[in-house]
C-alpha cells in the first residue's frame, strides 16, 4: 500500500491577480482534493459506500455550484474554505456520518428511496402530518 496523501501546510497565499490565476488555483485544488480522495476512503471506511469516482465528482459539483463567480477574490476566498475543509476531513476533524450526509448522500449520490415509517394508528398519522419536517 501506498503511502497515503498528506496535504501540504501552507499559510495564506497572496490574493490571485486576474480571472487566469485564480482559475489555475482552483484547478490545482482539484487536483489536491482528488489525490486525496484515497486517504479519505481509507480513514472514513467508506469502500462499502460510495466509489472513488464518485467522490471525485461530489467535489466537482461542488466547484461547478461556483461557476458564475468572476471575481478573483472571491474565487481565493472559496479556495481558502475549501482547503480548510479538505484538510479538516484529511486530519480526521469529522466524524463519519459527517462525510456520509454531506459528500454521499448530500449530493444525490445514494437516494435515500425508503419512506419513514408514517404510523399506524390514525394519532401517529395525524402527528406526522402535523409536525414532521
Amino acid at each position: 500500500m501506498a503511502a497515503p496523501f498528506t496535504l501540504r501546510k501552507i499559510g495564506v497565499p497572496p490574493n490571485s491577480a486576474n480571472l487566469t490565476e485564480a482559475r489555475r488555483r482552483v484547478f490545482d485544488f482539484f487536483r489536491a482534493a482528488c489525490r486525496s480522495i484515497p486517504t479519505i476512503m481509507d480513514i472514513y471506511n467508506l469502500q462499502d459506500i460510495v466509489a472513488p469516482s464518485q467522490l471525485r465528482y461530489a467535489i466537482s459539483a461542488q466547484i461547478r455550484n461556483n461557476a458564475h463567480i468572476t471575481d478573483p477574490k472571491v474565487i481565493d476566498l472559496l479556495i481558502f474554505k475549501g482547503m480548510e475543509e479538505l484538510t479538516d476531513i484529511v486530519d480526521h476533524a469529522k466524524q463519519r456520518h459527517h462525510i456520509i450526509g454531506q459528500y454521499v448522500v448530500g449530493e444525490g449520490l445514494i437516494q435515500n428511496t425508503g419512506n419513514k415509517d408514517q404510523g399506524k394508528t390514525d394519532f401517529l398519522k395525524n402527528f406526522y402530518t402535523s409536525n414532521y419536517f
